[in-house]
């Protein structure tokens, strides 16, 4: 069965596409036929931006912006078949995670616990003719779930090590890390470690009008401040235990301007620097407090966009040095695709009426079958 996974993340770089081929044989270890990720127009990314504010959002936005991603999600999977060579009609399913805007996973006594993605299936279903898998959180959510992380469940599908503890440790706008060990018989831990690129990407983006870090260049000639970083890490947040998710609703634009407002007069490079190494010490911190103490951890295996950030990748291991660090790329995976993946496998699962959420991980009541399910028009 090909199916189509996308996912538009937290950070905004771009609409990644995978065209996956997974049967009953091969769960554990689906063949990725192609990938590729397809980057947000200026104006569309600032929509998604305004979206996100507390300030800049209308229902309008809201509304037509649901339309539009949900086009543009559609055409960027039929342009992935159209480069990969693979024929509309032997599609036979799409999983869309869809543009996160907010999550709530503690709501207050007047609200409830949910989760916003943008990104309408109906036209995606229309422009693909298959059906759509879409709204992958608010199931977990219903049975008592924060939504958050459902990748866990594709680590352990196609992660899992017959010898080797395993950390795999997403860098996105958000980090998130699953544990996967080698005795079956071990409870799944995972949960977001932190803010993963999302305060870096900010930084870039206000003080050097560039999108991200290169290769960690700005933040390998700065100084980082440590006393903010441990002012930061002192926050209930990184003391809490899991499981426990966070977001841009944290760790966002507010939180980055606030900052930066408050160091007018320091060098962009230093503030880059420190921004990274809070992420790096984030992961190391949540490793050491909430699981190290449980799980010995053999391997650290970075994805996500924060995994190309040499700067950062050195800190971890750094703070690490009992640990082997390495790359999705090091064991013969794509870092910028593992997520595209996850949701295509995560789509397959739900089309077969199969739970898969973690309920360990979520806090979920029970196992549930995740995600809506949208028909194309006969």
């Amino acid at each position: 069965m090909k199916v189509a996974g996308i996912m538009s993340g937290t950070s905004l770089d771009g609409i990644d596409v995978a065209i996956i081929e997974i049967n009953e044989s091969n769960l554990t270890s689906p063949n990725c036929l192609y990938f590729a990720t397809y980057p947000f127009e200026e104006e569309v990314k600032q929509r998604i931006h305004d979206a996100m504010s507390d300030t800049s959002t209308t229902p309008a936005l809201y509304s037509s912006l649901h339309m539009e991603l949900g086009f543009i999600f559609g055409r960027c999977v039929v342009k992935a078949c159209k480069e990969a060579n693979i024929p509309l009609d032997e599609l036979e399913l799409v999983g869309s995670h869809g543009q996160t805007v907010y999550h709530l996973p503690n709501p207050t006594p007047s609200q409830y616990l949910s989760t916003l993605q943008l990104g309408s299936p109906a036209p995606i279903a229309h422009l693909t003719r298959v059906p759509v898998i879409s709204d992958f959180r608010s199931m977990d959510m219903v049975v008592g779930g924060e939504g958050a992380p459902l990748v866990p469940y594709v680590d352990h599908l196609l992660y899992k090590h017959e010898q080797l503890n395993r950390a795999l440790q997403n860098i996105g706008g958000i980090g998130n890390v699953t544990i996967v060990s080698s005795d079956n018989d071990s409870e799944i831990i995972a949960f977001d470690t932190g803010p993963g690129n999302m305060i870096i990407d900010r930084v870039c983006e206000r003080l050097l009008a560039q999108s991200y870090d290169k290769n960690g260049e700005w933040a390998a000639k700065g100084k980082v401040d440590y006393q903010q970083v441990n002012e930061w890490l002192s926050d209930d947040y990184f003391l809490k235990n899991p499981p426990k998710s966070t977001g841009r609703e944290k760790y966002g634009i507010s939180f980055t301007d606030q900052w930066l407002s408050e160091r007018r007069n320091s060098n962009p490079e230093d503030l880059i620097a420190t921004a990274t190494y809070f992420t790096a010490k984030s992961i190391e911190q949540s490793l050491r407090m909430h699981v190290l103490p449980k799980a010995k951890v053999d391997e650290l295996i970075i994805s996500g966009g924060g995994s190309y950030n040499h700067t950062l990748i050195k800190m971890i291991q750094q703070l690490l040095p009992e640990i082997n660090v390495i790359t999705q790329e090091d064991i013969g995976y794509s870092s910028e695709a593992k997520e595209a993946i996850a949701f295509a496998i995560l789509a397959y699962q739900t089309f077969h009426k199969r739970p898969s959420n973690v309920p360990s991980v979520t806090r979920a009541e029970k196992a549930v079958i995740l995600g809506s399910v949208t028909y194309p028009t006969p």
